[in-house]
């Protein structure tokens, strides 16, 4: 186990662990710290405490000390001398040309080394850039492309619900969000109403996803089977804050607590399955072997031709009626008659050596 303090350089920034050796730092306390990129001015926001070495990143770097007023003097200083180097960035860049954005502007706290956040659709080589800035800073200059989510945390402001932009307030980090997620919480899935003012996919998503997740575990699934107090019924709606579950018994619908329905296992409904299927083949194999056993050669009655005898008397439309009657009496089938064979003109066999046949000569 080791003692370490977390240490944020900026508002809604990540934390850092650091060794506080043996200086007593309380939470809230503004230190003087060791990174990478030199000595460091930030707010303690996790006091000391035990760690596991595996929550480390290695190396662990030390608290120098705690501000004093001459630090307070010099990080005013550096606020100002950042403000007036973000307006010269800005001509710079638009001399150049460059297509790239320049967000923010900071100096490190020992001002060696001059930092710029942009943002750009695509690489950007702005070498002549950091020469004319380092020529007139006189300091080492790092240009920092960075995200439109981090712009966002950066620039701050309001989202869809009215208050301050949770990335820009309390998210240390961007956790991933996914569209997987909205469509749990039976969100609508328009991106405007689904988005942030950064385009992506709002990080409040991820709040109550695990809610939904283990609500949607006690619930039964729409379109399943359970048992309820009116019988086996299927699950037509499900409300997941509220518990309710409405069921569809005999087409009348029923909204039903959670715990008063209990879903059928899959397992249970194959094997029902099985045994229905089962039982129709067997009827369908009696009802088969019954038609074979009783089944008769039918033979139709012969049919009795009616001749009608039609009076002179009648009115023209009687006739008719009888004439019509009687035609469909007499309808006899006539079978198809077979297609005639044509006949082929043979030739002689003269091939054969046969020599045609000869009249007889009268001898004079």
């Amino acid at each position: 186990m080791v003692t370490v303090v977390g240490v944020r350089f900026k508002k809604a920034g990540k934390v850092y662990y650091f060794d506080p050796g043996d200086l007593d730092i309380d939470k809230g306390t503004l230190v003087v710290v060791e990174t990478a990129r030199g000595l460091e001015c930030g707010e303690v926001v996790v006091g000391p405490k035990q760690v596991q070495e595996d929550e480390i990143v290695q190396p662990l770097k030390n608290v120098i000390r705690e501000v004093t007023e001459e630090d307070l003097v010099q990080l005013e200083t550096n606020t100002k001398e950042a403000a007036r180097a973000h307006e010269i960035a800005l001509e710079k860049i638009a001399e150049h040309g460059l297509p790239m954005k320049l967000i923010d502007t900071e100096y490190t706290f020992d001002t060696s080394k001059l930092i710029f956040y942009f943002t750009a659709d695509g690489r950007v080589d702005f070498r002549e850039l950091v020469k004319d800035l380092a020529a007139i800073f006189k300091t080492r200059i790092e240009l920092r492309q960075i995200g439109v989510r981090d712009e966002a945390k950066m620039i701050g402001g309001l989202g869809p619900c009215g208050r301050a932009l949770c990335c820009a307030s309390f998210l240390g980090d961007f956790e991933p969000v996914s569209i997987k997620m909205a469509k749990e919480q039976n969100l609508s899935l328009n991106p405007t109403k689904i988005s942030g003012i950064c385009g992506r996919l709002m990080c409040c998503l991820k709040y109550e996803s695990e809610t939904y997740k283990e609500a949607k575990e006690e619930l039964p699934n729409i379109g399943s089977t359970v048992l309820t107090e009116y019988g086996e019924a299927e699950v037509e709606d499900v409300n997941l804050l509220q518990g309710l579950v409405t069921v569809k018994v005999e087409d009348e619908n029923y909204t039903l607590d959670a715990d008063e329905v209990e879903e059928i296992s899959r397992d249970i409904l194959r094997s029902r399955k099985k045994v229905q299927e089962s039982l129709n083949q067997d009827e369908d194999d009696v009802v088969e072997e019954f038609y074979d056993e009783t089944l008769i050669d039918y033979e139709p009655k012969p049919q009795i031709h009616q001749h009608l005898e039609f009076n002179s008397d009648l009115k023209p439309d009687v006739k008719s009626e009888i004439r019509s009657e009687g035609k469909e009496k007499k309808k006899i089938s006539k079978k198809p008659r077979r297609p005639r064979k044509r006949k082929r003109n043979r030739k002689p066999k003269e091939h054969l050596g046969v020599n045609k046949p000869q009249g007889n000569k009268q001898q004079s």
